[in-house]
């Protein structure tokens, strides 16, 4: 069974890496966002394709999810004492990648060879593919009208501006990263990693052709909202912003329901009192411990959305 993981941030890191240990590595493709790539100190900078490939890799800080383990931070105190912003944490090691990443970019190669590269280097061996070799931007409006990059949001305001517009700066001339349609064309399910659907998947979806790419197929989705509360980062405030609503597990569900036929859905435990919510809907929807602090954990998820791949399969044979 060939699946395809889209995935961006911690989240999405961890459940493709759940994956990683359940599937055989030809059997497996992740695809990443780049909507919060970034220009710093005339560096390319790739937080989310280097957070998922750090962490297939067992190069993750397991305490922060983002970075590499064993990490030093000479730069950054160097470049601090001599006025230089701090505000993104770039560590000595993860330094390193960014450098690399430029001067490969520079040299003429694609994002997506570089990351290729780069994920030899590091011993993974799983495909993980950008989701486009194009340059596209997430941008943020303010509800004072301010447009804000994403890492300016994200990182240095902390999230705190209250958000009423997204926007992909680029995306109507980008293309699917080489690989990107290919792979889709050949996996017999989608799994959306549990990353937010705002920031993280929605730029995927949103590059020409993707949509293409996803048709007759069986897409599942994890739940990255637990009782209400996002495990990591903005989401149930950012929900709240642009639709007034409190955020709840069904969430993820309704936002991509309106934008393919979603077969399947995997919610928390804690959830199981939405479940027939989303049933309603004619999605098959079940629930595990979605929390994945582990390797065992991130088996556990893996290997239930996969048991809901299976399922979906056999609902549409026998329809």
């Amino acid at each position: 069974m060939k699946i395809v993981a889209l995935a961006g941030g911690v989240g999405g890191a961890k459940l493709a890496q759940g994956l990683a240990l359940a599937l055989a590595p030809e059997d497996l493709t992740v695809i990443v966002n780049t909507g919060d790539d970034f220009e710093l100190f005339g560096l390319r900078i790739s937080p989310d394709l280097d957070t998922v490939c750090y962490t297939l890799a067992g190069l993750a800080n397991k305490h922060t999810g983002w970075g590499l383990k064993d990490e030093t931070w000479q730069v950054l105190t160097h470049l601090k004492e001599l006025g230089a912003p701090d505000w993104f944490k770039l560590g000595d090691r993860d330094l390193a990648t960014h450098l690399q990443r430029t001067r490969l970019i520079r040299e003429g190669m694609r994002l997506s060879q570089v990351t290729k590269n780069l994920c030899e280097r590091w011993g993974v061996i799983q495909p993980v593919l950008p989701m486009t070799d194009s340059e596209v931007a997430t941008k943020l409006v303010t509800a004072d009208g301010t447009w804000l990059d994403f890492q300016e949001y994200f990182v240095k305001q902390a999230c705190s501006p209250q958000i009423v517009d997204i926007r992909f700066k680029g995306v109507s001339s980008a293309m699917p990263a080489h690989g990107v349609l290919d792979a889709l064309e050949q996996a017999d399910a989608v799994i959306i990693c549990p990353s937010n659907p705002y920031l993280s998947i929605l730029p995927i979806l949103s590059i020409p052709g993707m949509d293409a790419g996803l048709i007759q197929k069986n897409i599942i989705a994890v739940s990255p909202i637990i009782s209400g509360q996002a495990v990591k980062g903005p989401l149930a405030k950012m929900i709240h912003d642009l639709t007034g609503q409190p955020a709840d597990a069904t969430f993820a569900a309704a936002f991509y329901r309106e934008r393919f036929d979603l077969a399947g859905y995997v919610m928390d435990d804690q959830d199981r009192s939405l479940v027939n919510s989303v049933r309603a809907w004619g999605i098959i929807c079940e629930t595990c411990d979605t929390m994945m602090p582990g390797e065992v954990d991130r088996l556990r998820v893996a290997r239930k959305a996969l048991s809901l791949v299976e399922s979906c399969s056999t609902r549409t044979e026998n329809l």
